[in-house]
């Protein structure tokens, strides 16, 4: 049997409104639980992830101050 990856993707921030991290979908629980976790275990969890990324909220990125200035600049 072979050994489960990980999901993460190295963009760690968890969504406050659902609890899962932006980058892998998991909850802080399993993502510290998870080199301990068996391979069913793991399984289970990924089996999971698809459908709790597509709940997770994608907010635009915020305006940086060079994109405002330019799009102030090109509206003037």
């Amino acid at each position: 049997m072979t050994a489960i990856e990980s999901p993460c993707i190295m963009l760690c921030s968890v969504d406050d409104t659902t609890g899962y991290c932006f980058g892998c979908g998991r909850t802080r629980a399993e993502i510290g639980a998870w080199l301990g976790m068996s391979p069913e275990t793991r399984r289970a969890v990924m089996a999971t992830l698809p459908a709790r990324l597509q709940t997770i909220e994608r907010k635009p990125r915020r305006e940086t101050r060079r994109s405002r200035i330019a799009r102030e600049n090109a509206s003037n």
